[in-house]
């Protein structure tokens, strides 16, 4: 198929329209067949669920062109297994996991044109997302829900290259203790804006949030989770129940371990020790990780010693290790790659 007219190299990381997305309602305690639609607009009753009691979910992959020519989505069932898992949460009717994987591999198929080539630094991003669409005034789960996904060609995270971030710790708590943060809801993220827009007006890439309740533990920013590298080469992630469990970073662990033959762990990571690590990162779809440099607590800065010009060194590997096999330049373990076509 023709590609789309679009000057890859120079995409940004926006939305871009594209011809086609998937739509399934639900209704009577069911879901119905799904189709997928040319239009992009969404009409909902003003007491919508949605609009009154922030009744959502989300979910967020790409779709690649590998190095053989193949088009590719990374593991979209561990996003169909989270998201089930959000919408538990929520109160909200499961999406069939098996679904919501065809459905995936439909609107990539869809909007073929729109996978960008092999090579170009761009993706197709995925966005899967459910919410309460009939009127709700009193505070209770709707009734009715609509799933939708959606794609759109974005650019690379880093524009001109990776540049280590400096990120502060923030005052603001991210997600309470048995709370909402381990799960993908939208109110997640709505917390989060106030947080990140005062850190960029006062020069800082990204917070740094911690646990809520002792305000000592290291627990992730507003949309990524951290990965440190001790001196030693050890790479170790936070632990908490409060912690989105980001498949970019269960990626990353495996690949850490199985090829890099790295040790790694899981565990409480507290802020007195970050000082003493090598290296950090943080982990998600959008960058796969993005270096961070320095970080400053109250006037306090923290500076790796892998600096702030360049990934440091088992970062950058681990990156080339994860970015090759999702490009299929590497083998990829059993399972991890969808191929569209």
């Amino acid at each position: 198929m023709e590609k789309q007219n679009i000057d890859w190299a120079n995409l940004g990381f926006g939305y871009v329209q594209t011809d086609k997305r998937f739509v399934s309602n639900y209704k009577d305690g069911a879901w119905d067949e799904g189709t997928l639609t040319s239009d992009a607009n969404i009409v909902l009753n003003e007491c919508a669920g949605v609009l009154q009691y922030a009744q959502t979910i989300f979910e967020g992959m790409k779709a690649y062109t590998t190095e053989d020519g193949r088009i590719v989505v990374f593991r979209p069932d561990l996003n169909a297994s989270r998201m089930a898992d959000s919408a538990r949460r929520l109160e909200m009717p499961v999406f069939p996991e098996d679904r919501f994987v065809e459905a995936v591999v439909e609107t990539v198929a869809a909007n073929e044109s729109f996978v960008p080539p092999y090579g170009s630094g761009a993706t197709l991003y995925i966005r899967p997302y459910m919410f309460g669409s009939n009127p709700v005034i009193g505070v209770k789960p709707a009734s009715e829900y609509q799933f939708r996904i959606f794609a759109t060609p974005v650019g690379p995270y880093f524009k001109g290259g990776v540049k280590p971030l400096t990120i502060r710790v923030s005052d603001f708590d991210r997600a309470a203790p048995h709370g909402t943060g381990h799960i993908k809801a939208g109110l997640n993220y709505a917390m989060s804006l106030h947080a990140i827009v005062s850190a960029h007006a006062e020069g800082y890439d990204e917070n740094m949030y911690l646990d809520a309740a002792t305000r000592t533990k290291v627990e992730e920013t507003g949309g990524a989770n951290f990965l440190f590298v001790t001196k030693d080469n050890k790479v170790v992630t936070p632990k908490s129940d409060s912690i989105l469990p980001s498949i970019t970073r269960r990626s990353l662990l495996h690949v850490a371990k199985e090829y890099l033959g790295l040790e790694v762990e899981e565990r409480e990571v507290y802020l007195d020790e970050v000082k003493d690590f090598a290296e950090c990162g943080l982990c998600g779809t959008a960058a796969v990780i993005s270096p961070v440099g320095k970080i400053v607590d109250h006037g306090k800065e923290i500076c790796l010693p892998s600096g702030m010009e360049k990934m440091g060194p088992i970062t950058q590997k681990l990156y080339e290790t994860l970015t090759g096999i999702q490009m299929g330049r590497i083998e990829a373990p059993e399972g991890w790659i969808k191929v569209i076509k």
